[in-house]
């Protein structure tokens, strides 16, 4: 009853104007290319999700939910890589719980402790099987219902990466952040534009999806931990050539657990931030 009651009230909450207009055109679009049989490109395409976990274990089962409901409505064939970072709060045994449940569409990769977050995105590429690969966060910030969005937005601009923003002008947001979050976000996001242009909003933003070998291409290049690895990722996509589309989504504040963001989190993010500039 719990997990039914919180993903009723994370529906309601997310049903945004934007969101649903766009989903309702994207879900036709892909229904009557299935039904013209022209859906090769999807239909037989495997789209990896990566979930870093650490202390997750309320989240979890409902996110996991969320994502088998997205991907099977839509007829996207898919499978959830779980980081697991040995979570004190029993994640594992969640997680493995829920691997059974979903029979095929779960891998669980168990690691020593908390390696952060680039480490947990490059483990999680060598276990995936999928040709794209989604990244986001397994605490609820991120809906899946973005996911058909962002799909429909790289199969139309033909580019590699497709990113959920927060800060599209008049679009997107963020809901259940104190003003000191609000601001450690927007001050974050002015400070890389400033000093790196990356003609992006939201370059902080960890709910993207990528072509598989372009992520390759850029991962092992990647030198930067905790806030700035999504920071890299884009200056060093941009860099090669790669294409970057940008979606709005709304970013819900955590429902359960505590939020990893701390003053080690904001001076590796200050770090990394020097060293882009320095060598970019």
């Amino acid at each position: 009853a719990k997990c039914q009651n919180t993903r009723s009230a994370i529906d309601l909450f997310c049903a945004d104007d934007y969101t649903q207009k766009t989903l309702t055109k994207s879900k036709s679009a892909l229904t009557i290319i299935h039904r013209e049989n022209s859906f090769c490109a999807n239909d037989s395409m495997l789209y990896s999700v990566i979930l870093p976990t650490y202390n997750e274990r309320e989240n979890l089962p409902i996110i996991i939910y969320l994502l088998d409901k997205t991907f099977t409505e839509l007829n996207i064939d898919y499978q959830v890589v779980v980081v697991e970072d040995n979570s004190p709060d029993g994640t594992l045994q969640v997680a493995e719980s829920l691997q059974k449940s979903y029979k095929n569409r779960i891998k669980i990769l168990k690691r020593a402790g908390k390696l952060g977050l680039g480490s947990a995105y490059q483990d999680g590429l060598k276990e995936a099987d999928g040709q794209r690969i989604v990244i986001m966060d397994a605490d609820l910030s991120h809906h899946p219902k973005y996911i058909p969005i962002m799909i429909k937005s790289m199969d139309e601009n033909k580019v590699e990466i497709v990113s959920g923003t927060r800060y599209m002008p008049g679009k997107g947001g963020v809901y259940g952040w104190d003003l000191k979050r609000k601001i450690t976000s927007r001050g974050a996001n002015f400070l890389a534009h400033f000093f790196l242009n990356p003609r992006v909003s939201d370059l902080t933003g960890s709910f993207r999806l990528y072509d598989r070998a372009a992520l390759e291409q850029i991962l092992p290049s990647v030198k930067c931990t905790g806030y700035a690895f999504q920071m890299e990722i884009v200056v060093l996509a941009r860099k090669a050539g790669f294409q970057i589309a940008e979606v709005p989504i709304v970013f819900v504040d955590r429902m359960y657990g505590e939020s990893k963001l701390g003053p080690r989190e904001i001076i590796l993010y200050l770090k990394g931030l020097l060293h882009l500039f320095l060598n970019t």
